[in-house]
């Protein structure tokens, strides 16, 4: 028979049981959050690097971000190297360092407008296909113009022309695109 305590006995069960079911979804990559990109260019013949620095810590809208550049010399091969960082937390944390950790699902672009520059990739994930935290960064004659760095997750990477850097048909999202002014001496 059923008694008033025991209908809410049962009530006090169901309530219980739907109220701990997690309905939100579990977030399976969650993006980090990059104020910073520092392209660093070493001539590959010796000689002082030269920094590229992207610094953006309060993000999308707030303050402008901070653009620094240095010009480049002419016929000079440089190593290029890329770092991310999260600089809105102590210590700032390495988003580069999961970039590489997940180096299938990311592809640096590289595109070089007016200025004579070309740039080859250096590094590649586990299936051979690039990644571009590290590059070849060829300067021809004296021009100026500008470069824009794009990071993509998830590009498609066997889609036409990705795997030599063309990032027309590569999808994805972009995490991060920073453009500097480029000047060739």
């Amino acid at each position: 028979m059923l008694t008033y305590k025991n209908v809410f006995f049962l009530l006090f069960i169901l309530i219980a049981v739907v109220s701990c079911k997690d309905d939100d979804p579990p977030i399976p990559n969650e993006e980090e959050l990059i104020t910073t990109l520092i392209y660093t260019l070493t001539p590959a013949g010796g000689g002082a690097a030269i920094e590229f620095t992207f610094r953006d810590l309060d993000g999308d809208g707030g303050n402008d971000p901070v653009i620094t550049t240095f010009p480049l010399d002419s016929g000079v091969v440089y190593h290029g190297e890329i770092v991310l960082l999260n600089e809105s937390e102590t210590p700032a944390g390495d988003i580069s360092a999961e970039v590489f950790d997940e180096a299938d699902e990311h592809q640096f672009f590289y595109s070089v407008h007016q200025a004579q520059v070309t740039i080859a990739y250096e590094d590649s994930d586990g299936n051979g296909n690039p990644l571009g935290l590290q590059s070849e960064l060829t300067t021809g004659g004296m021009s100026q113009g500008h470069l824009t760095i794009t990071l993509r997750h998830e590009p498609d990477k066997f889609a036409a022309g990705v795997s030599s850097g063309d990032i027309t048909n590569a999808g994805g999202e972009t995490d991060i695109e920073v453009t500097f002014p480029l000047l060739i001496q």
